[in-house]
């Protein structure tokens, strides 16, 4: 499982610029079925995606993001390996 940790690195109004291609980037890790769950960040400073697949594969993906392209915000990346989940998620520990 990969944590996909977003933080802008330029004023939101700019992000604000490319966030419909950002959010078309997004639908396509979901349709990949890469993505599991993602949402912004409390306060507004970027966003989170919880990520399933290859590292490589997904890191490229990531290259890809317009939020990347255009350099209004990076990433940072941990993998984790779940040991423990609640009932009904047990999927998310292969």
């Amino acid at each position: 499982m990969l944590i996909l940790s977003l933080t802008y690195t330029a004023p939101t109004e700019q992000a604000d610029l490319h966030m419909q291609p950002h959010l078309d980037w997004v639908k396509q890790g979901y349709e990949r079925g890469w993505f599991l769950a993602s949402g912004r960040k409390v306060p507004r400073t970027g966003g989170l995606i919880i990520a399933k697949g290859d590292r490589a594969e997904i890191e490229a993906f990531v290259a890809e993001d317009p939020f990347v392209i255009h350099r209004v915000a990076a990433y940072e990346i941990t993998e984790i390996m779940l040991s423990t989940v609640i009932d009904g998620l047990e999927k998310l520990k292969d």
